[in-house]
């Protein structure tokens, strides 16, 4: 019954992951079909996600510590719930105003996944890196498909489709999630089913304040990138896709799908190497990609938006495990709320980057300028971190569920 929960966690935490990037980022893409539907400028727009961008962020901590207090499991099943009843209720919306609300609501509700999710995961896998490979597999095809599904299903069936039928589809999975958490086959863990070596507590520190720079960095790039995509390949590209909304849409999966591979192997490199050097060395990769993304157009522009999407998707595993390795698993769900609040909370600074980027200058040229100094001062910071040193096992295997 122990490694079926185990299992069946790891199984829907790579599950919620996808649901919860597909739900997220749907707007990105519907937005440029509400500029026709609402006759509003995309500025005005895109600045109704704000609030629930911010959500993300400011949720995650709470989160993360009913997580760690009350139940992970129970937590996720939330998670599945309030996020497909947010992405439900912005299909229903007639008003800006209404819109907001509902983004927001969905946007609290996947706030819950990642310190939830992947606290979840690490303590019921047993290659660690391995897993969150799969688990970044997972978020990456959800980014992926995102804007391919939004565009799909608004061509289809109108912009309404793209956020009711997903919604509806991540309502069912928080309903087959409490019905195993009811029939007992999905319990709670006390401790790690691989225990790790604890940190010295001045390395905890070191690597705690060094992670604070580069995940804001990083949050700061990442939801730049994925706010600005769509409308950046709308504007250097239409012409080529014929101003199509699915053929914007479809691109903007062909890039992020570049990013599905290397990951699994950011994951396995995380199990074998040293996670500074990796995380380093991914980062500084971006800072002449973003570079060329602030100028390039055509095909290249393509090229290089997906070296940065592989480089930043590839350092994900070695992040998390660092963050875990300097982190209690008792106060682990906490932890990665802090580090969501820190890269997702920059998600609303992110959005009024665009917006006020493209307001004043009507293209994004600084501001891919703005992401290249980031992806830097993210690189010197990560150069600061704690010396690896090989874990070894603190205690034997935690077999036995919380319940």
């Amino acid at each position: 019954m122990t490694d079926l929960s185990a299992r069946l966690s790891v199984g829907f935490s790579w599950i919620g992951h996808t649901m919860m990037h597909i739900v997220a980022a749907l707007y990105l893409t519907v937005v440029l079909a509400l500029e026709r539907e609402w006759s509003l400028p995309y500025d005005d727009l895109i600045r109704l996600w704000t609030l629930g961008a911010l959500l993300i962020g400011l949720g995650a901590p709470l989160a993360g510590w009913l997580g760690d207090r009350w139940s992970e499991s129970r937590m996720m099943a939330v998670f599945f719930l309030i996020t497909g009843a947010g992405s439900v209720a912005s299909g229903l919306a007639e008003t800006p105003a209404q819109m907001t609300a509902a983004l927001a609501v969905l946007g609290l509700g996947a706030s819950i996944y990642h310190p939830v999710g992947m606290a979840w995961m690490v303590k019921n896998a047993v290659n660690r890196g391995k897993a969150l490979g799969y688990l970044g597999l997972f978020g990456t095809i959800g980014i992926a498909v995102a804007a391919v599904v939004a565009g799909g299903l608004t061509e289809l069936w109108g912009w309404r489709s793209a956020f009711l039928i997903p919604g509806v589809v991540c309502v069912l999975f928080g309903v087959a999630l409490a019905a195993l958490i009811g029939l007992g086959l999905v319990q709670d863990r006390k401790g790690d089913l691989k225990p790790q070596a604890k940190p010295s507590r001045g390395d905890a520190m070191r690597a705690f304040f060094v992670l604070s720079v580069t995940m804001i960095c990083a949050g700061l790039m990442f939801n730049g990138m994925q706010v600005v995509l769509p409308k950046l390949f709308e504007t250097r590209l239409g012409a080529m896709l014929g101003g199509s909304t699915l053929g914007v849409g479809g691109l903007v999966t062909l890039v992020y799908l570049l990013a599905a591979v290397p990951q699994l192997i950011g994951g396995h490199l995380a199990d074998k190497y040293p996670l500074k050097l990796i995380y380093a060395l991914c980062l500084i990769l971006q800072v002449p990609m973003m570079a060329c993304m602030a100028v390039l157009g055509g095909l290249p522009l393509v090229v290089a938006a997906g070296a940065v999407v592989m480089a930043s998707q590839v350092q994900i595993p070695a992040e998390n495990l660092l963050l875990a390795r300097y982190t209690p698993d008792k106060h682990r769900g906490l932890a990665f709320g802090a580090k969501f609040i820190l890269s997702f909370g920059a998600g609303p600074v992110a959005v009024q980057m665009v917006a006020a980027f493209y307001e004043r200058f009507g293209e994004f040229q600084a501001l891919y300028l703005t992401l290249t100094a980031l992806a830097l001062l993210a690189f010197l910071a990560a150069l600061l971190l704690p010396t690896d040193r090989k874990d070894e096992p603190a205690a034997p295997p935690v077999p036995a569920p919380a319940e």
